[in-house]
């Protein structure tokens, strides 16, 4: 059953979500939404490095170095998926303290 504030969270985050321009960039970044400046900021060097990763696995398969290739491209898979367990365990914690009493 949804109640009355659970619709209004989610009628926040919309909102919240529906302001910023780059959306884009909540890809590459580390909090589940972009809030501020520092958040654009950590994202773009985030991605800056993710784009450095590709053409720098390219340049060492273009030099044949193979190991060293691979072990580019699983630092460049690692990486998205570190950055989408943080944006979840973010979530996860902001749910749990949504969900506690206010007497508390």
């Amino acid at each position: 059953m949804i109640t009355r504030a659970k619709l209004a969270e989610q009628l926040r985050d919309y909102q919240i979500r529906s302001q910023h321009k780059c959306s884009a960039l909540t890809l590459f970044s580390p909090k589940p939404q972009i809030t501020s400046w520092i958040d654009v900021t950590v994202a773009i060097l985030f991605a800056i490095l993710s784009c450095g990763l590709v053409v720098s696995s390219y340049v060492t398969l273009y030099f044949r170095h193979f190991w060293l290739s691979f072990f580019i491209v699983c630092l460049g898979i690692l990486l998205p998926l570190c950055l989408r367990n943080s944006r979840q365990a973010l979530a996860k914690k902001r749910d749990r303290r949504m969900l506690l009493p206010l007497s508390m």
